[in-house]
């Protein structure tokens, strides 16, 4: 059993418990710095420039009339930003306000003195101190309430909460989702050729667990694929000899029908074979991927096709350049045009740049493919719907699935589509500079 269950800290649990702590120890810290800092256990201390203001006014009001100029003086000389004067009696301009400098004034003042809110000059607040004979001194104060987060415990709780939270919920989102993003980055491109590096097993418990088990099915895979491929090989190997054997043995068939009957059959089965052959090792064949000029290679088939004596022209720019690896590439559009020409007499092959992909269409004119059937014909060994029955010159049903993985190695998709008035047309769609991926 592994240590506080469900909370080991290897655990997504254990790491989410841990994230809630911290953002709650971050929190109450926070909060009792800013309480030790504001303390509003404590009564409110004048500010600086009141603070001075008070200690001039309790002096002067100590002090005989006949001192307080010289005093006056000297405490001008002393705190010059306070701007400290005696005010003649009835000239001061009182103003109705009860700020904090005001208060954190008069509990300091005592009896027989009077705060008061004089009329501003400027950006400085002037504050009068009515002395107990009914002298006015007035001086400018610079302090004022405190910052209202300071003020308001509760709400600078909130924020720092909302901080807290918010900064370590994105932590925990990124060092969470990255394994999982790397699973599923493994998953897509999943491969064959054993040339994909293994899932890196980071992260929680649970995620390393995944990636372990996926690692392992990975190996489990390409084991089981290599040894299919292996096992057909030894078959194929095997069976080319007996097949040699029967072609040898019927070239002495008397009967011409009989024994050419029988060669067309020999040559099927050898077709077959090399066919399937070329489905499974294309599983595991890696080709280097690199600049090919698609509208070149599209010519050179048509031009290939044509000195067979088919009809089949290119329509398209004169040049196109993607990433590919470009006999994979030949192959698949090959296979597309042998496809076209054994049903349609006039085939074309069309290339077009729609933004950032390139559209490889092989349209021919033959009876064409039900709706109900598109889908299913891209698998292996399926050789479309009854418009397109079998004989000695048509296919195994791997032309178009050989094509479709190819495609897919690219990083495209191939579908099918009517073409009017009658015929078909199979659309591959590639990236235009994307790298292919390895084949799956």
């Amino acid at each position: 059993m592994k240590p506080f269950g469900f909370f080991h800290l290897k655990g997504i649990g254990g790491q989410i418990a841990a994230l809630v702590l911290a953002s709650t120890v971050a929190l109450h810290l926070v909060v009792t710095t800013a309480f030790l800092i504001s303390r509003p256990d404590r009564s409110d201390a004048p500010p600086d420039g009141a603070h001075q203001l008070t200690d001039a006014a309790l002096l002067l009001g100590a002090a005989e009339a006949g001192e307080r100029p010289r005093l006056l003086a000297d405490l001008a000389r002393a705190f010059p930003k306070l701007g400290i004067e005696m005010l003649a009696p009835g000239t001061a301009s009182v103003e109705e306000s009860d700020n904090q400098p005001l208060r954190g004034m008069r509990r300091h003042l005592g009896r027989g003195y009077k705060a008061v809110q004089l009329a501003s000059r400027g950006s400085q607040s002037r504050i009068g101190v009515e002395l107990p004979d009914g002298t006015m001194i007035a001086g400018h104060v610079d302090g004022g309430p405190r910052p209202w987060f300071w003020g308001a415990p509760w709400l600078m709780a909130l924020m720092t909460a909302f901080i807290c939270v918010t900064v370590l919920g994105l932590w925990a989102a990124r060092a969470l989702a990255a394994p999982l993003s790397s699973f599923a980055k493994a998953a897509e491109n999943f491969s064959l050729d054993g040339g994909a590096e293994p899932l890196p097993e980071r992260g929680p418990e649970e995620i390393r667990s995944v990636a372990r088990a996926f690692n392992r099915m990975h190996e489990r895979i390409a084991l089981l694929m290599s040894d299919r491929t292996r096992m057909l090989a030894a078959i194929s190997h095997d069976l080319r000899t007996p097949i040699t054997r029967l072609r040898l043995r019927a070239e002495f068939i008397e009967d011409e029908g009989h024994r050419k009957r029988m060669l067309i059959d020999l040559d099927q089965m050898r077709a077959m074979l090399e066919s399937v052959l070329s489905l499974l090792r294309n599983d595991r064949k890696v080709e280097a991927a690199t600049l090919v000029d698609i509208a070149s290679t599209l010519q050179l088939i048509a031009d290939q096709f044509g000195d067979m004596g088919h009809v089949v022209r290119y329509d398209g720019p004169a040049s196109a350049t993607a990433a590919a690896r470009p006999d994979d590439l030949h192959r698949g559009v090959t296979n597309l045009v042998e496809n076209a020409v054994r049903f349609g007499a006039e085939v074309t092959i069309r290339l077009d740049v729609l933004g950032s992909r390139l559209v490889i269409d092989v349209e021919d004119d033959g009876p064409g493919i039900s709706d109900a059937r598109k889908q299913e014909v891209l698998e292996p060994f399926v050789r479309g719907d009854d418009a397109r029955t079998m004989d000695e010159s048509t296919g195994f049903g791997l032309g178009l699935s050989i094509a479709r993985a190819i495609a897919l190695a690219h990083g495209g998709e191939l579908s099918l589509h009517d073409r009017v008035p009658h015929g078909l047309i199979v659309r591959m769609q590639l990236p235009l500079w994307q790298q292919p991926r390895l084949a799956a």
